[in-house]
């Protein structure tokens, strides 16, 4: 037997295997660096990707906007704000430095979530200079052009009005953009609802190419890249990091072609065949991106890559923050059923999309085929149960729900990190 540590919250929830097992796992760790991030970092930004330093971006512009990731994505921001901070201000030592948080759809990041993402030096340098975006507030936010696929392009009017924009991130497989950072800085990252909910269409999000580690043909990320180049994204800087949140890699410079080297890089360590399993085990990685329901159906796309016809996928992840989204939620919870929930996704058109209806109709298309047994702390069984699933209050009691539905016999598959691994042929 051999035991298997799955990611949740801050710590995991373990449980004994039988040695053949298959546990399907990233391969970011085989890049484990004694360097510091800091310096791995800087020595990209001295060698940017088709584009000029940041500093020469700096010359001659009198302000500059920093977007920067929210309290959902763990995002190193230490290891990366101080070089891009230093840079600008080599280029322009009076340059005006705006951090904008790039919310998305999801809620405001708050004050001590700030100061936990930025560290205190940071956070008490720039309190007075960091603004949280708010999809939800027209009257914030500015039309820059339209989407190739129809809706307005509007984003945060301080995005608009910067002489100079520019962008932070990470780069991780994303369930239906293919892949995290570069363009999403911008789209969803400070777009208006308006703008985010004709791009996360149903239509969109039932694309064969609008799954895990696509980009190529997928019609979000090209509306993605359209809306970063209505917003003049100037430049950016993503990282890589490891199963401990540490970084391990960088890249920066202009925002495509950066990025999309970036993708090709951790490619090679994140995809992984897959192995058919009557029963699949998956997580959302652990903190922060298991804090809520919103959020999970990323972790569960990698189990539902892989589980057979009829199988069971145990999907863990604390919620400490609940749904996530009252929409989210109860697009699905005031249904009778999932089927007719799913059904309702696939007939809403492009400008009738409903808030956070997207990750709803992921979490929807994976529920109505395979049971989910889904394991959060105690207080969140309605929600669970709500969202059309079977809780759990623990791995162990998950386990044996699955077995008594699959039989002893049932095979296992294992992915300690849902949101790490690229499952496909």
């Amino acid at each position: 037997m051999k035991t298997i540590k799955f990611f949740y919250r801050d710590t995991t929830m373990d449980l004994a295997v039988p040695d053949d097992t298959p546990v399907l796992t990233s391969g970011v760790d085989r890049l484990a660096s004694d360097r510091e991030g800091l310096d791995i970092v800087r020595e990209a930004m001295e060698h940017p990707i088709d584009s000029p330093r940041l500093s020469e971006l700096a010359k001659g512009k009198p302000d500059c906007v920093i977007i920067i990731s929210d309290h959902t994505r763990p995002v190193p921001s230490p290891d990366i704000l101080p070089n891009m901070i230093r840079e600008l201000r080599e280029g322009n030592p009076d340059i005006k430095i705006t951090l904008l948080v790039a919310t998305g759809f999801h809620r405001p990041t708050s004050t001590d979530e700030l100061k936990s993402k930025l560290g205190d030096a940071l956070y008490e340098e720039f309190k007075d200079s960091i603004v949280v975006h708010d999809a939800h507030d027209p009257s914030r936010n500015v039309k820059v052009g339209v989407l190739p696929s129809g809706p307005d392009c509007i984003i945060d009017k301080l995005a608009e009005e910067t002489s100079l924009l520019v962008a932070e991130g990470f780069i991780e497989p994303h369930f239906f953009a293919g892949f995290s950072g570069g363009r999403k800085s911008v789209l969803p990252g400070i777009a208006d609802a308006v703008t985010v909910m004709g791009n996360h269409c149903s239509k969109f999000i039932d694309s064969p190419y609008a799954r895990t580690g696509i980009l190529d043909k997928n019609p979000i990320h090209e509306d993605m890249v359209a809306a970063a180049k209505m917003a003049k994204l100037a430049y950016i800087v993503n990282v890589v990091i490891d199963e401990n949140k540490k970084t391990v890699a960088a890249f920066a410079g202009n925002f495509e072609t950066a990025h999309r080297k970036g993708c090709d890089f951790i490619a090679e360590y994140v995809c992984v065949k897959p192995e058919p399993a009557d029963i699949v085990i998956t997580t959302n990685g652990g903190w922060p991106l298991d804090q809520n329901a919103y959020q999970s159906p990323k972790g569960m796309t990698a189990g539902e890559a892989t589980v057979k016809d009829g199988g069971v996928i145990i999907m863990l992840s604390s919620c400490t923050d609940g749904t996530g989204g009252d929409f989210f939620y109860h697009i699905i919870a005031d249904e009778p059923d999932i089927e007719t929930a799913y059904q309702k996704f696939l007939a809403t058109a492009q400008e009738e999309t409903r808030p956070d209806q997207w990750c709803s109709q992921i979490l929807a298309r994976i529920v109505r085929k395979y049971t989910v047994i889904f394991v959060a702390e105690p207080e969140q069984q309605e929600m669970v149960e709500g969202l059309k699933m079977t809780y759990a209050p623990d791995l162990d009691t998950a386990y044996k729900m699955a077995r008594e539905i699959k039989g002893e016999d049932a095979s296992l598959t294992c992915i300690p990190n849902g949101i790490s691994v690229v499952v496909r042929d």
